[in-house]
């Protein structure tokens, strides 16, 4: 064969090869040679042609089959298609804005890439069955969707765009891929312009948009009542009780009956107290303090007894229970519970006899715990205090029971001395609060951090959470411990610590992680040696990352952050559905009573961690989108900032102070060409060598605020 005609033969080859990539690549999906050569970037009669012919060739052999319309598809029976000897996973969708997926298996294992062809009408948070190809030397493991195994939603909220025939919903969630498709008559009164809750109705195969129709008009862009129920709207939380719940709750007695008190311990003479933040209007939980004739204290963690009013298969538990945590977006909370029982009845208010669930604990001058008692109180809180007010007294030690405050926080500093020396993360992290007008537009944002008065309530809620757990969950001799409600949180994945390390260790730190106790101590020493430098944020972040999400469960694994061997939620049954569950599972093993169901309660507890972690997101939503409202009027405005992250696309940067995060897009650095070094976050300038880096001081301006996607625009000024 001659040099010209093997170059010929070698190129028609590699032809081949292309065209059967994209088969193999979408083993599923069905082309024409048309969309073919479209992939391949093949634009003339005479290669479209080509591609045509080798189609029909490799049909010939076997290796692709022809559908209806002059459509093939990697044949079944060929051996090059990937059902054999491939496996399958399930997993959730985590949707990219391009229409690409990732998909997050269910055993934790590395995440599969999806192509936007391959994603089989798969939404963020829907759970899939992936077909795993063979896996390409260098490449990322791919797939493709086989089957939705269940939608994470069919609600979705978004801007509707009205036309003479149709109209479609554009969601404010950029997860979101595609718009709805919205038939004139599903409007249900919506107009153009407005935002609205549409739900998807079906979604045809060969349909590239879902079809929808509207539920809920929510009103116009812009208003603060209706951006925030939005974004409840988003996650499925309900706006309003039922109207059942509702009328349970206006049946119950204001008075406390004398037979209820004659069966509780009485704590009413006992100095009692609460500390919440000023805007607080539910109150869970105080504390009681009493000196002993032994020299002794007795600490009581009082917990406002929602249980008594709260009985199982309610209409007010049911609807507790779809909830699964009340909400605290910036301006407002939605409770879990009726306000009549969140706000009044079971609020542990100041000069009012309450219910309570107490955990009661002899303490000696050295926080050793000497004996425990739990059961069911009648409290009558003498004081309410703000932290603000009690961070005072503390460093002043002048004001209202500053004695009794002193001691508590004595105590309470020992706990928490304690709890470190035997291995417990120290992660301290900033909270963004906001001043609001009456119209809800935010006038200053602000950092919160925790001070001792905010730890001082912490560490008694820690220990009581911490010896319910024990009370139940410590085998007694032989018997094995019964079911119970953990909040757990597992050891980090060793590759993420592995990874962390590296990347501190390019910072200057270091990180020690031979044991539990070893890593502990490296973590909060490194949070010391980062306290006050640009790249403390950026540090304690990734830091966060790397550890474990702590979730509920039957099965105790321990708390690994905290370094308790058992742990749960006892302390705020007002707002957390795991800890009503828990007031009652105590109740029963208290009175002696069986074992609960244990997969009954597995699947509330999954249920409930599912349901925090959507609160979570709503709340962060609600920030971002604040922070977006509160930046608009500084469009060309210039902010010292820190760079919080870096991407193939751009830097991120947060400006100090309000830690409002924007983008700048390495398009719009136009002094070097900028390339991203993903494996030391940062981004560099191939000409000059100029390097951004993560923690790195930056001057921004403000280039543009999207208020509806909650997103930023910065420049970097020289």
């Amino acid at each position: 064969m001659s040099k010209k005609n093997r170059k010929s033969y070698e190129s028609a080859n590699t032809f081949v090869k292309s065209v059967m990539e994209v088969f193999l690549s979408n083993p599923l999906s069905k082309f024409s040679y048309i969309q073919v050569a479209t992939r391949l970037g093949v634009s003339d009669n005479a290669s479209k042609e080509l591609v045509r012919g080798i189609i029909e060739q490799l049909t010939k052999s076997g290796e692709l089959e022809e559908s209806k319309h002059g459509s093939y598809q990697l044949n079944k029976q060929s051996e090059k298609f990937p059902h054999k000897g491939t496996a399958y996973i399930s997993g959730t969708i985590d949707m990219k804005q391009t229409g690409k997926a990732y998909v997050i298996p269910d055993d934790k294992s590395e995440d599969i890439f999806i192509s936007a062809t391959s994603t089989a009408h798969s939404l963020h948070g829907d759970k899939v069955k992936v077909l795993l190809f063979p896996r390409r030397k260098g490449k990322k493991t791919e797939g493709q969707v086989v089957e939705i195994l269940k939608r994470n939603k069919k609600q979705f909220v978004g801007t509707i765009e009205v036309s003479r025939n149709f109209a479609f919903l554009i969601p404010d969630n950029p997860s979101m891929p595609v718009h709805i498709f919205i038939p004139l008559t599903h409007l249900n009164g919506a107009k153009n312009g407005q935002k609205v809750v549409a739900e998807i109705t079906e979604w045809p195969p060969q349909s590239e948009n879902p079809f929808g129709e509207i539920k809920h008009v929510l009103g116009m862009p812009g208003n603060n009542d209706v951006e925030m129920d939005s974004i409840l709207a988003e996650f499925e939380f309900p706006l309003f009780f039922s109207p059942a719940s509702e009328q349970e709750a206006e049946q119950f007695l204001v008075g406390i009956p004398q037979e209820e008190i004659r069966n509780r311990k009485d704590f009413r003479d006992v100095l009692t107290i609460t500390i919440d933040p000023a805007d607080a209007k539910d109150f869970d939980d105080a504390i009681s303090l009493k000196k002993l004739q032994n020299g002794n204290w007795e600490i009581g963690v009082h917990i406002a007894d929602v249980s008594y009013y709260v009985k199982s298969g309610t209409a007010i538990d049911k609807e507790a229970y779809v909830r699964g945590t009340s909400i605290y977006l910036v301006d407002r909370v939605i409770p879990m519970l009726p306000e009549r029982l969140s706000n009044q009845l079971c609020s542990l208010q100041p000069d009012k006899d309450r219910l309570c669930f107490s955990a009661v604990f002899e303490i000696d001058k050295n926080a050793c715990i000497i004996n425990e008692w739990f059961g069911k109180t009648i409290i009558h809180s003498n004081r309410r205090f703000n932290y603000e007010e009690v961070q005072e007294i503390i460093e002043s030690g002048k004001g209202d029971h500053a004695e009794e405050i002193l001691v508590f926080n004595k105590l309470a500093t020992k706990l928490r001395e304690e709890r470190f020396r035997k291995g417990s993360f120290n992660f301290e992290t900033q909270e963004v609060r906001f001043k609001l007008d009456p119209k809800g537009k935010p006038v200053e944002i602000y950092l919160r951090e925790m001070k001792d008065a905010n730890k001082l309530i912490e560490d008694f809620m820690l220990l009581a959470n911490r010896k319910v757990a024990e009370w139940v969950g410590k085998k007694k001799g032989n018997t094995d411990p019964k079911t119970f409600v953990y909040r757990v949180h597992d050891s980090p994945v060793p590759e993420k610590l592995e990874n962390f390390t590296r990347f501190i260790a390019k910072l200057g730190y270091k990180i020690n992680f031979t044991n539990r106790k070893s890593l502990a101590e490296s973590f909060n020493r490194l949070f010391d040696q980062i306290k006050g430098k640009g790249e403390e944020n950026m540090v304690e972040t990734i830091a966060v990352r790397t550890m474990a999400k702590a979730f509920y469960t039957t099965t105790n694994i321990g708390h690994y952050g905290l370094s308790f061997p058992y742990y749960t939620h006892f302390t705020s049954p007002i707002r957390r559905y795991p800890d009503l569950m828990v007031h009652r599972l105590l109740q029963e093993y208290l009175s002696k009573g069986k074992s609960a169901n244990r997969e009954e309660y597995e699947s509330k507890c999954d249920h409930s961690s599912e349901m925090e972690r959507k609160a979570e997101s709503a709340e962060r939503m609600s920030v971002k989108y604040k922070q977006a409202e509160f930046m608009m009027d500084k469009v060309g405005q210039i902010f010292d900032g820190l760079v919080s992250g870096v991407s193939k696309w751009g830097i991120f940067v947060e400006i100090v102070g309000t830690k409002c995060e924007g983008m700048i897009r390495l398009r719009d650095m136009n002094d070097d060409f900028y390339y991203l070094d993903e494996e030391n976050y940062q981004v560099i300038g191939s000409r000059k060598g100029q390097q951004y880096k993560l923690g790195g001081k930056v001057k921004i301006k403000v280039k543009k605020v999207d208020l509806p996607r909650k997103q930023m625009d910065f420049v970097l000024v020289n």
